[in-house]
């Protein structure tokens, strides 16, 4: 589980890379700019890509990066709190992709199935070495 965690985890910081060099790039030379309804552009240059005047991406790439750390040293029942904590920002953030700007970022929604199957994996990992402990006598 470990490796497959940090596989994903570095897929995690390619994809949030991508996204802050979207927030960087200039109007209108965005690659992913699909059609009204997919443009990383517009979600990447809005002001909810922001927190704390930090780039959203460059905030995912130190929590990817702590993430795989944790799979690293299979710390799994502390990786819980990274992974989840990512997983409520990502859908927070689809929420205002889909209900606010009404765009969508491939980057974002990347990230979203990427910190979802780390929290799975994480979780199903966690709850398989409480089973497996022998009950104490």
């Amino acid at each position: 589980m470990k490796y497959l965690l940090i596989v994903l985890a570095v897929l995690g910081v390619i994809v949030s890379s991508l996204a802050l060099r979207e927030h960087y790039r200039e109007y209108g030379d965005s690659p992913c700019s699909i059609n009204e309804h997919w443009d990383c552009g517009v979600v990447n240059h809005s002001p909810y890509a922001v927190l704390a005047g930090i780039p959203v991406a460059a905030i995912g790439i130190a929590g990817y990066i702590l993430m795989a750390a944790l799979a690293f040293l299979r710390s799994y029942r502390l990786l819980l709190v990274p992974t989840f904590a990512g997983l409520a920002f990502s859908i927070y953030l689809a929420n205002i992709e889909a209900n606010v700007l009404g765009v969508w970022c491939i980057y974002c929604v990347a990230s979203l199935v990427i910190i979802s199957l780390m929290s799975l994996l994480t979780l199903g990992t966690v709850v398989a070495q409480i089973l497996r402990k022998p009950a104490a006598v």
